[in-house]
């Protein structure tokens, strides 16, 4: 008991106070169902040559064991040309690299499209949210998401 208390409070010393609390989740409602939302994506990612890697069903995961979960899709996808170049600058950016996208259905049947906030990305491994690759992929993740939970498809 005294471990798992020591172990906590060193683990809270280590994470930066100012991380806190710290949203690092970009989400937005998708206008139309989970099915097309994933085919949305994958064309707003084949649109602008970025490769999509891998895909994992969660819920189908959890089925295969006996669980039952919402819908529930991770994405992976990138482009090496870019990746490459944050990782020269910040080799540790590999970690969370490739980009992913989850798109889930959540209690309220809603379907959701997430990725992580490349501007906390950024921070976690030293580089400026207003780094010129760093800002380009922003400003791409937020298209894709869009194209992605729009109606009428982008």
């Amino acid at each position: 008991m005294l471990r798992a208390i020591a172990a906590a409070l060193l683990l809270t010393a280590i994470v930066p106070a100012a991380w806190a609390g710290e949203k690092s989740l970009i989400e937005k409602k998708s206008a139309v169902s989970f099915d097309e939302t994933i085919a949305q994506l994958e064309a707003a990612l084949a649109a602008r040559d970025i490769g999509v890697f891998s895909k994992i069903d969660h819920a189908a995961g959890a089925a295969g064991v006996g669980t039952t979960l919402r819908p529930t899709t991770l994405v992976i996808f990138g482009n090496p040309a870019i990746g490459s170049k944050l990782m020269i600058e910040s080799q540790t950016i590999g970690i969370d690299l490739p980009l992913k996208a989850l798109i889930y259905e959540n209690e309220a049947g809603e379907v959701i499209f997430a990725h992580n906030d490349m501007s906390k990305i950024a921070r976690r491994h030293g580089l400026s949210a207003d780094h010129g690759v760093i800002a380009r992929v922003s400003g791409a993740l937020d298209a894709i998401g869009n194209a992605a939970t729009a109606a009428d498809g982008e």
